[in-house]
């Protein structure tokens, strides 16, 4: 036990006071990018912000303790957030306690898969997802994650659309006819400050200055301005009923939800009754309230998107008190106070009495105070079943991306890591962080860079990051309120810059075009496909795995000749002339049962090609393994090249290829003498016999004979 544990806190060796120095001020320096961020990535998770700083509560020190990498920082990431979003929205409304409850269960079933796999030393199954594919999936994700930013920077609301881009093009089109000018300014200059920092001091934690300023600016100048008004302060008789119209559906939503869910009980119940009209009658009334619900939340979307379209304007009385009308119906002008309001409509209903109207910019609101409460999250079969392909998904990605990035940092320290422990520590901390409300986390670049400039020595730096995160929920949550919501959209967009990698294109292609092609169609199908990413990712690994299936079903078989460094190579590439009577053939791979009629097929080709042919040397150093279909298909290439009047012969053959031989008693068909420990035996053995009588002035078996160019 103490030697498992030892292997766990191997860093505590040689640690010293000034190592503990140096891991505070990491730990604090990557707190102060922390913070912010994760309050980001949780609103584009589709939580409320104040779950981020949750997910950088434990899952950065349990996966520092139990990781093997002592630098790589872990806590909410773009792409995991992003995931976690269109993984949760088909089930629930974001934001809403069922979603929340649905994000903290994702956690915990990505958590127990990545520890599995862990345990099971599984590690290496993320080579299942290749590189193309990956950064294809990466660079789409970028541009989607930006994009989804644009309404909170531009101060705007548009609905929700089958696909992304559509979304995108609603976006645009309601910017041309109203931009909040405030929000976009205060997103404008969290970009120049986080910009200009970064150029200017990189050391500097530019995105905490830029939270720091808008937030005061935005307590100053009183950017949110928000009201609470009594319904008979709309002075539109439309929009009042299109308000208790929008109650009424979601009243009526949540009663039915209610009676949907007291069926789906008796039926559960009642499975084994003999009484199958009843389970019908009960089936089909749960299935007719389910079409009611889906009616009514259609209803509610659209009095929804009606509200938030609604344009008004403040009209001062003469007792000082607001009265709102719709935006230019208001004739005396000079009542009018030169703002424009909205309805703060979420998914519930507006209290009449209470109505929230808007006359300046979104900021973050209350953030409760205080840590988590722990709990065990509630597990759902039906939701389980449904998550399981995202968990797998979402598992294998940011894993993917916590190790990219360990091994980076690794490469720079020396340091040795281990695929199996750093998978165990990931899943650890999503299990814990789900016991603290947490959603997915994993391992992020930017601030893994961050601590590792800032000097961290150890995990014990992550450790720190969630103690200042603890000190920040118990005591200064309230600084955060008047941080204004197009802020956080600025974070998000300048940290998924760093994920936009064009040059991994081209690089990818430059390696293998069909490398290159299944990387630009992975990044074209996520856009495509959006906001379904998983379509996008398992185009991607289909033809990742289509491709690498018709190369294992046709691997590179080639005809050796002599060149001038004296060595055997493939003569066609090579420009060599080939032996007239003896072929040396290479086949480059493990000859199994997708391949075995191919060496066959590659023989008989050769046998018909070459007339003078009379012998054939496989160069079997090549194959690495073989099974039963290859063994039978060898064994018959033996038995048709000899009856054809030709020998064969083989060289170079690996231990384990011929311990099968031998089991299977081919060595006996084709003979002890014919199996020669290098191609240079095997063609000496054969040369003198096969050339005996024969008009090859030159053999290029043992002289170099290129093929004479053609004249230009």
């Amino acid at each position: 036990m103490a030697k498992f544990i030892s292997s766990y806190f191997d860093w505590s060796k040689g640690y010293n006071s000034k190592s503990l120095k140096a891991d505070i001020l990491s730990g604090l320096t990557v707190a102060l990018v922390l913070i912010p961020q994760s309050m980001a990535y949780a609103e584009l998770a589709g939580l409320p912000p104040y779950f981020g700083l949750y997910a950088a509560f434990l899952p950065p020190m349990v996966a520092a303790l139990f990781g093997s990498s002592r630098q790589l920082a872990t806590g909410p990431v773009a792409v995991v957030s992003l995931l976690t979003a269109t993984t949760l929205e088909p089930l629930a409304t974001a934001g809403s306690q069922q979603y929340i409850a649905y994000a903290i269960l994702l956690a915990l079933m990505v958590g127990v898969f990545q520890f599995t796999l862990g345990v099971l030393k599984l590690g290496l199954v993320v080579n299942f997802i290749s590189h193309p594919v990956v950064n294809g999936f990466s660079n789409a994700a970028a541009l989607i994650i930006a994009t989804s930013q644009l309404p909170k920077l531009f101060g705007i609301h548009v609905d929700k659309a089958p696909h992304h881009y559509e979304i995108v093009y609603q976006v645009f089109q309601a910017a041309a006819h109203h931009v909040h000018w405030p929000t976009l300014f205060m997103g404008t200059l969290a970009f120049a400050i986080m910009y200009g920092l970064k150029r200017l001091s990189p050391r500097l934690p530019n995105v905490l200055a830029a939270v720091v300023i808008t937030t005061i600016l935005s307590w100053s100048l009183g950017f949110e301005h928000q009201v609470v008004v009594d319904i008979s302060e709309i002075r539109s008789e439309q929009l009042r009923q299109t308000i208790k119209k929008f109650n009424r559906a979601l009243n009526s939503v949540a009663q039915l939800s209610d009676k949907r869910a007291k069926l789906i009980q008796r039926l559960n119940v009642g499975k084994r009754s003999t009484d199958t009209l009843a389970k019908l009658e009960t089936r089909h009334a749960a299935e007719r309230v389910a079409l009611q619900i889906e009616q009514l939340k259609t209803e509610a979307r659209d009095y929804h998107r009606q509200l938030r379209r609604s344009l008004l304007e403040g009209v001062r009385g003469n007792d000082g008190s607001l009265s709102f009308y719709p935006i230019n119906e208001f004739a005396d002008r000079n009542h009018v106070d030169g703002r424009v309001w909205r309805f703060k409509a979420g998914n519930t209903p507006l209290p009449n009495d209470q109505l929230q109207i808007i006359g300046g910019g979104d900021v973050v609101g209350n953030i409760p105070r205080g840590l988590p409460s722990f709990s065990m999250p509630g597990l759902d079969y039906h939701v389980i079943i449904h998550l399981l392909p995202f968990v797998a998904m979402i598992s294998l990605l940011g894993f993917m991306e916590a190790i990219s990035v360990a091994k980076a940092m690794a490469a720079k320290t020396g340091q040795r890591l281990d695929l199996n422990r750093e998978l165990i520590g990931q899943g650890l901390a999503n299990v814990c962080g789900a016991v603290a409300k947490s959603y997915p986390t994993s391992g992020s670049f930017s601030r893994s860079a961050v601590n590792l400039q800032s000097g961290a020595v150890s995990g014990l730096s992550s450790i720190f990051t969630s103690l200042t995160v603890v000190i920040v929920l118990l005591f200064f949550t309230p600084l955060f309120y008047h941080l204004p919501q197009s802020v956080l959209a600025a974070i998000i967009m300048m940290a998924v810059v760093g994920l936009l990698n064009v040059k991994g294109f081209i690089h990818a292609w430059q390696a293998q075009w069909y490398d290159g092609a299944i990387s630009i169609i992975t990044f074209i199908c996520t856009l495509a496909f959006a906001p379904h990413l998983d379509r996008g990712i398992l185009i991607g690994a289909s033809l990742s795995i289509l491709v690498f299936l018709y190369k294992s079903m046709r691997p590179k078989v080639v005809d050796l000749s002599l060149d001038i460094d004296r060595t055997l190579h493939d003569a066609v590439a090579s420009g060599l002339e080939q032996c007239r009577y003896i072929d040396v053939v290479r086949f480059d791979g493990p000859l199994f049962f997708a391949n075995a009629s191919y060496l066959e097929d590659q023989i008989r080709n050769r046998r018909r090609s070459k007339k003078d042919l009379k012998h054939i040397i496989i160069s079997a150093g090549s194959i690495s393994d073989i099974d039963s279909s290859g063994e039978e298909a060898l064994s018959l290439t033996v038995d048709r090249v000899r009856s054809a009047g030709i020998d064969i012969s083989l060289s170079g053959v690996n231990r384990s290829v011929m311990q099968v031989l031998r089991q299977t008693h081919l060595i006996v068909k084709i003979g002890e003498d014919h199996i020669y420990p290098t191609i240079e035996i095997a063609i000496n053995a054969v040369h003198e016999m096969t050339h005996l009588g024969g008009q090859e002035k030159d053999c290029p078996l043992t002289k170099v004979c290129r093929i004479p160019r053609a004249p230009r």
